[in-house]
């Protein structure tokens, strides 16, 4: 018998390690212990040697490797056995790892797809929260994973919440980010983690102003959203309310046309708390140098909503977007296309001023990717507030805030695309684009290019 240790519950690379070596030696499954399958001792050592001989290197499928990175994380005690039990069956049956029908290989893909569910929960139902550390702002968050994801999960939130200094608590382990380095600390309790702060009235507001109860569907939601979770987000104290009022909510709607102007009240509040929340902004440095923080503006039911990049020196200083040279240019195209410039919302990606002091002048300089996704909160709020039937991106900042990557605009531009939350989008230049070209023809001819794409747009929600 070989008694095989690990340096953590999630150490594939450690299970790789020993399992290739053990396969190649030819070690038959039966013959190895892997941590957490009715083991009396602690598997989980620091150090430890596995005492694993060493064989000729070999080649394994690459589906074999995806599904063995996803179900090594599930918290199943015979997770590494029945890997690999599957790996030695790989290496004299290649196309075991096609035989969907088999035992083994089902009972791994369904542990792999559990993991990718609370994977998704995570990410999903994770909230943050705003603590105050010696002046310095820093975001909290509480969760309780069902499988040993923490790890595989840093990243998704590295990527999204780089600007900002937080730090997630869970029973197994924490991460803290302070802006340039990840650490890893140990396990919390939920007592350790905040209660609440004044953003969650901004979504309590909002998730109360969306509520539909005609599209209630409580079997559903709670299959999506199981009530473990409801207790670490804010806007889901609410549910057990809307719930009970649901039907006589739908009754009223049905029965009277007041009902849909009290709807529009409310995400009027929810708008004006949210614009309102923004104005004191602090999720990425710009906030420093800018006046204030230009929001969005125009009708929240609106059927057409225009993102563009950052405001200009002229916004910032007025605190509306679109109102400078870039902007006029907007407004006389908009006017071309037949479309009036009251009747649309005109947010930007990013909300405040970014720009470089040339003397007295305020020069522009381009918002890059962390601050780009700092600000894609509001957007996405925006968005999901005022659910235009068509977002324009006017320009590749905005194209990248509302599809979450780099976009190409003359690959992607003059065709309607799906935006990843769902939504028709379409993507041109920014007017400033226009102001920029020096060929007084060419600047003419792009011009009317721009204006083109504003009519194809005009006409999809006509």
């Amino acid at each position: 018998m070989r008694a095989i240790t690990l340096a953590e519950p999630d150490d594939f690379d450690g299970w790789r390690d020993a399992a290739r070596s053990l396969a190649a030696a030819g070690v038959p499954p039966e013959d190895v212990v892997w941590p957490g399958a009715g083991n009396p001792t602690d598997l989980f050592a620091a150090t430890a040697d596995t005492m694993v001989p060493t064989g000729p290197a070999f080649a394994v499928p690459r589906a074999f490797i995806d599904l063995a990175k996803k179900a090594v994380l599930h918290r199943d005690p015979e997770r590494f056995a029945l890997l690999y039990t599957l790996l030695a069956r790989i290496r004299v049956q290649p196309g075991a790892i096609e035989d969907h029908a088999d035992p083994l290989l089902r009972r791994l893909e369904h542990l792999a797809q559990e993991v990718r569910k609370d994977i998704h929960k995570m990410r999903a139902f994770l909230r943050f929260r705003e603590v105050d550390e010696d002046g310095v702002a820093r975001f909290v968050a509480w969760f309780e994973p069902e499988h040993h994801i923490v790890r595989a999960n840093a990243g998704f939130f590295l990527d999204r919440f780089s600007s900002m200094r937080w730090s997630i608590l869970t029973p197994e382990l924490s991460l803290h980010w302070d802006g340039e380095t990840l650490a890893e600390g140990p396990g919390a309790a939920k007592s350790d983690a905040p209660d609440g702060d004044p953003i969650e009235e901004v979504w309590k507001t909002y998730y109360a102003s969306i509520f539909n109860p005609a599209r209630l569907k409580i079997g559903m939601m709670l299959k999506e959203m199981p009530r473990k979770y409801w207790k670490n987000m804010p806007e889901t104290a609410l549910v057990p309310g809307l719930i009970a009022g649901a039907q006589a909510r739908e009754s009223g709607m049905m029965a009277t046309a007041q009902t849909k102007r009290d709807i529009g009240d409310n995400i009027d509040a929810a708008w004006a708390a949210l614009r309102g929340e923004a104005a004191g902004c602090t999720r990425c440095s710009l906030y420093g140098p800018a006046t204030q923080t230009v929001f969005g503006e125009g009708p929240v039911d609106a059927s057409l909503m225009f993102v563009g990049e950052q405001p200009g020196d002229q916004e910032d200083l007025a605190g509306k977007p679109f109102v400078g040279p870039a902007g006029q240019v907007f407004d006389r195209a908009l006017a071309a296309a037949g479309i009036e410039r009251a009747g649309v919302y005109v947010t930007n990606a990013v909300k405040h001023f970014k720009f470089e002091p040339r003397g007295k002048r305020r020069i522009h300089a381009k918002p890059d990717a962390g601050e780009i996704d700092a600000c894609r909160w509001w957007i996405e709020q925006e968005q999901l507030l005022v659910r235009p039937k068509v977002t324009v991106a006017l320009g590749a900042t905005a194209a990248r805030s509302l599809f979450g990557r780099v976009v190409t605009i003359g690959k992607e531009r003059g065709r309607a695309l799906t935006l990843p939350g769902g939504g028709e989008a379409w993507i041109t230049v920014h007017p400033s684009y226009l102001l920029r070209i020096p060929d007084r023809a060419q600047a003419d001819a792009e011009y009317a290019l721009f204006v083109e794409d504003l009519q194809r747009v005009g006409e999809r929600v006509a």
